[in-house]
Formats: C-alpha cells, structure tokens, sequence
C-alpha cells in the first residue's frame, strides 16, 4: 500500500508542476523553482503569472479534487449507494440558489447588483446557500432515521431549488443568466491567493476530521443494527458524516464553483484498484485520485494553443462519464462493494 500511495502523491506532484507550465503561455518545468523564488530580469512576466494564476489554480484543483472525492465516499458509504456523490444532499443545489440571488437579483427582484466585489459576493452567496441547506438536512435528519429517506429529501430538495433557479432566470436578461452559467461551468482559474488562505484552512480542517470517521463508515457498510450492537452511536456518526461532507463539498462549490464527477469517480477508482471497502485504505486513496483526476482535467482544459480555458465541467464529464461506465461494466455490480 505504501509504494502505490507514494505512487499517487508522486503523479499528483508531476500534475501539479505540469498546471503550472500549461496555459496561454508555456512556462519550462526544468526553470520553475528559479522562476519563482529568484527569476531572471526576463523572467519576472512568467513569475508573475505563476504566482498570480497559475498557482492559486493549481492548488485550488489539487485542495478540491482531495475534498469532493472524499465527501463522495463519505456518501456513497453513509447510503451504501454507488451513485450517491458529494452534492446528493443538496448541498450544490443551496450555493445555487445562493449565486443565482446574487446574480439574477437584480433582474428579478430589482436589487443594486454586486454590494461587494463581485468573487466576495458570489462566495458569500454560495456560502450562505449551503448553510441554510446544510441546517435544513439536519433538522430533517433528527426526525427521520431511515437513510434512504434522507437522500430522497436532499433529491427533493435540489429539485426544488434547481425550480427557483430556473424561474428566476425566466426573468432574467441575457448577461445574468450568462454570468451565472459560467459559475455552473466550475471555474478553478477564479480563486486567488488571499480567497486561497481562508479555503484551504478550512479544507485542511475536514481532511483532519475526515481520519476520525474510519470506523464508522466501516460499520455503517454492515448494517444499522450491527452498528448499534457494536457500540456505534449512529445519531452522532450520522450528524459527523454529513457535517464533514457539507464542509468539504460547500467550501469547493462556493470557492469553485458546482465541479462534476470528482466524487463519483475518484472513490470508484479507489475500490477498483484496492478491492476493499476499508476506509482506512480507502480514504487516502480516493484523496489523491481525486486531486490527480482533477489536476489533469484543468491541465486538458488549458492545453497551449488554446485562445482561452474550456469550462471545466465540460472536461469532467467528458472523461468521467466513460470512466464511471466503464467501472460499472468491469465491476458488473458496483453495489458489492458496498
């Protein structure tokens, strides 16, 4: 397990210094440590764009492919469900809505527009979004116990919201409803490096928390009622597996943008090559593919000759998609590994 995690971390480091030199402008991996820390008098447009760009980006991609591969797991454990993702709980669907006020509410309802710079405004919105969602998920997870009908409320839930989405964009102009279209793209390149020192504290925290949960998701994968026998205090597991998840998945999409396919591939992958279900295996695997598949789809987004970035949701899909249908046909049945 050591050498193929090593692996991982290893790639995961190639893919981070390929992010750094792929764009507009190509920028020699062999000179990129001198290029940021003691460029040359030719150099200081490249370290500019390093520092300014290219890096808050790269760790913007290597932070969320880690979060949304694990609070995928951590979902699609907690409803034993192989096509639960890190947003099933509406999560995505709250920043949503939270960004679509901020942006259509001009339009719709006839407010000022941005009060403060337009990226605080958005992740404010995205974040309070997510908030009220996440306290509504947790009322209703206190009054039901049944798993299945707490995934059928944050469906629910999402499509309700994704309604008022659309009603507001029906009134809507033109430039808003493209505005908000291009935050549902995901966009890395958007995170600066002052966003970056409050977002990857906050990731880091629910990486730190994620390690407490790796008896609990094992007993959850055998049964409520074994894990009452085995000592297990569900209601708490419970409320821990989702908190953990909203903070990881609700920080990504308010910084980020709603990014597809991350947490229902990046776990998939992890039993594919591990054949286990133990999460203490499973956890650092998902984190590193995650950052490795996501590092590498922003890098296809950006590739040179290309005038500007493809939508990254677009590249996500494009790839994920064949991959999650290829795991199900090589697996021939995902739900026993659950």
């Amino acid at each position: 397990m050591l050498k193929s995690v090593s692996f991982l971390a290893l790639l995961c480091l190639l893919l981070f210094a390929f992010s750094l030199a792929v764009g507009s402008v190509w920028i020699p991996v062999g000179d990129m440590f001198n290029i940021l820390f003691d460029p040359a008098e030719d150099q200081l447009v490249w370290q500019n764009i390093l520092i300014q760009y290219r890096l808050p980006r790269a760790l913007s991609a290597f932070a969320a492919g880690i979060s949304l591969s694990l609070s995928g797991l951590f979902m699609q454990t907690f409803f034993r469900n192989p096509l639960a993702g890190p947003y099933v709980l509406g999560i995505s669907a709250g920043a949503s809505l939270g960004v679509a006020v901020v942006v259509l509410g001009s339009s719709v309802f006839g407010m000022m527009g941005y009060v403060l710079d337009a990226n605080v405004s958005l992740t404010f919105g995205a974040v309070l979004g997510s908030f009220l969602v996440f306290m509504v998920v947790i009322y209703f997870s206190t009054h039901v116990s049944d798993h299945t009908s707490l995934l059928i409320i944050g469906l629910m839930f999402s499509s309700a919201t994704s309604a008022v989405v659309s009603v507001m964009q029906y009134f809507s102009n033109p430039e808003d409803i493209q505005s908000y279209l291009i935050w549902t793209f995901g966009d890395l390149g958007s995170v600066t490096m002052s966003e970056l020192t409050l977002m990857l504290p906050l990731l880091f925290l629910g990486w730190v928390l994620s390690l407490t949960l790796v008896k609990s998701l094992n007993i959850y994968l055998i049964g409520n009622n074994y894990a009452r026998n085995a000592g297990l205090n569900i209601k708490m597991s419970k409320y821990a597996i989702i908190s953990i998840t909203a903070l990881l998945a609700g920080t990504v999409t308010a910084y980020c943008g709603p990014i597809a396919f991350i947490g229902l591939a990046g776990p998939h992958i992890a039993r594919m090559i591990l054949n286990t279900s133990d999460h203490k295996k499973l956890i650092p695997y998902s984190a590193l593919i995650g950052a490795a598949v996501l590092l590498f789809c922003d890098v296809i987004s950006r590739l040179p000759g290309l005038p500007q970035a493809l939508p990254l949701n677009a590249i996500t899909s494009l790839l994920g998609g064949p991959l999650v249908i290829y795991l199900i046909v090589k697996k021939k049945n995902l739900q026993n590994s659950f």
